[in-house]
């Protein structure tokens, strides 16, 4: 990569230039990124990563509600829908991970680089979207039913330990790796065995048949009471809203690429630790073909990430409570009927029946075990994950902010959100968990289409040629835009309704 190959000054695509001693990749509307050397990639072939935090945030409410009450009252046939929701966010993964590793910035200043406005846009999404306690209030729900503990009381204790457990952290992306490792585990492995003990063999085909029966899509799907759910569980197939742009500040903490060059964010405990944050991140040089061969391997590592740890755990969890949610519909004939009528915890109840029909009481309470663990998971992630990603906007754009450490930053929105999220669960307008949940899915899927159009922008004007996306990887993508966006504005103008 030298001066003499690079694009006219001003070119959209970058610049390659050579001021002084030092060679940098001039792109966008910001800082030049300096051209240091790329680290050599892991195997890729692994176990941990930080596809573990997708999983944490996508093994939600989606897996374990929205689509086992999809399938309770139209089939399994309408699981073709979330393969293709699955399959486009691994897609769109890769596309955030080509950005992150290339450069060690996060989405959010690649959109910065193209429009600052667009940045901002995602800044104030994170604010009205994921404040709202929602999974943890649905996991505590979960928990009562389990304990008798109330849920306002469990989840306003939970927020408080998550404060005290990422202040105390030494460096936070490790601590959450582990723990959210660990907890997957259990979920992954415990709904399998639970779905083979309560299921037969025919749900499990019917379950794996219901993935590739394109096109069905019954008539009352289209009706004003279910198209905006269908919408909105396509959209929380896998992770939804901006968490696959918060996705690019866990690649960056855990290392990979060139993430390697940027100081890793600490708990406030420890905050005193951390290096200077650069401004801006790095390219490496794209015309070295050893450099190019160390990014395939990095390519090959991320790969491997997305198509079997995320979209394959991914998958086994849902064919799990898919399982269960058949085994559910033959233990209570009318829950059909029950949902359909407007009763949005039918579905959670029947599948805890069939629990226990299998093993008692003590296994009925498990499932609602397995549920606050979900909550738990995506609480976890969440909240670290907004923390990181405003810390991350505020830091590099908002004046005067880097006078404090990232860390710092991190830790006033953690507790920021943690103390709004009590305020709300205590005096609050939400009615119950149900509630509060219904407002993290607002604004999710349109985000989700605008940030596919922003990976369309970043990765195609601002990265060097050689690295930038394939032409069939574009149109996926866009393919994404057109798919989010179209979905929720027909919603809207037709039934007046964003997402169910």
């Amino acid at each position: 990569m030298d001066s003499q190959n690079a694009p006219a000054a001003g070119s959209p695509s970058g610049e390659a230039i050579a001021p002084g001693p030092e060679r940098v990749w001039r792109a966008g509307r910001l800082d030049p990124m300096p051209i240091r050397t790329l680290p050599e990639a892991p195997p890729s072939i692994h176990l941990l990563g930080p596809t573990v935090f997708l999983v944490a945030l996508g093994v939600g409410m989606g897996e374990s509600y929205l689509w086992p009450r999809l399938v309770l009252v139209f089939g399994p046939e309408i699981r073709w829908l979330f393969l293709i929701g699955v399959t486009l966010q691994a897609v769109v993964m890769l596309e955030m991970a080509r950005y992150a590793m290339a450069t060690g910035e996060s989405i959010f200043t690649g959109a910065a680089r193209v429009f600052k406005p667009i940045m901002w846009f995602f800044f104030a999404v994170a604010i009205l979207v994921y404040i709202w306690p929602g999974h943890l209030s649905a996991g505590a729900a979960a928990f009562e039913e389990l304990t008798g503990i109330p849920w306002v009381v469990t989840a306003c204790v939970a927020l408080v330990l998550v404060g005290i457990l990422f202040s105390l952290a030494r460096v936070i992306y490790s601590l959450l790796e582990n723990l959210l490792a660990i907890l997957i585990g259990v979920l992954v492995v415990g709904t399998a065995i639970v779905a083979s003990l309560v299921g037969d063999w025919s749900d499990l085909a019917s379950t794996l048949g219901g993935l590739f029966h394109f096109g069905y899509f019954p008539a009352e799907a289209l009706s004003g009471s279910w198209f905006p759910i269908v919408v909105g569980s396509i959209a929380f197939a896998g992770p939804s809203g901006m968490q696959q742009m918060w996705y690019t500040l866990h690649l960056r903490d855990s290392g990979a690429g060139m993430g390697a060059h940027i100081p890793r964010i600490r708990g406030l405990r420890h905050a005193a630790e951390e290096e200077a944050m650069p401004a801006r991140g790095f390219m490496f040089d794209t015309a070295d073909p050893d450099e190019m061969a160390k990014w395939r391997g990095w390519r090959r590592w991320v790969t491997f990430d997305a198509l079997l740890l995320f979209w394959g755990i991914t998958m086994l969890v849902t064919v799990s409570f898919t399982v269960l949610a058949q085994s559910a519909a033959r233990q209570n004939p009318n829950v059909k009927e029950l949902i359909e009528s407007g009763d949005r915890d039918a579905a959670l109840s029947a599948m805890s029946d069939s629990f226990s029909a299998v093993g008692g009481p003590v296994l009925g309470g498990l499932f609602f075990g397995f549920i606050a663990l979900i909550g738990l998971n995506a609480t976890l992630g969440l909240f670290d994950s907004f923390s990181r990603g405003q810390a991350d906007m505020t830091h590099f754009f908002v004046p005067g902010a880097r006078r404090f450490k990232i860390s710092h930053l991190y830790a006033g929105f953690l507790w920021g959100v943690i103390v709004f999220g009590i305020l709300i669960l205590l005096f609050g307008p939400a009615d119950g968990p149900s509630g509060v949940l219904d407002i993290l899915a607002f604004l999710s899927t349109f985000a989700m289409g605008a940030y596919c159009v922003v990976l369309l922008l970043v990765n195609n004007r601002i990265l060097p040629k050689p690295i930038r996306p394939r032409w069939w990887t574009n149109l996926v993508i866009g393919f994404g835009a057109v798919f989010y966006l179209g979905m929720l504005f027909y919603s809207l103008f037709r039934f007046g309704v964003v997402v169910g």
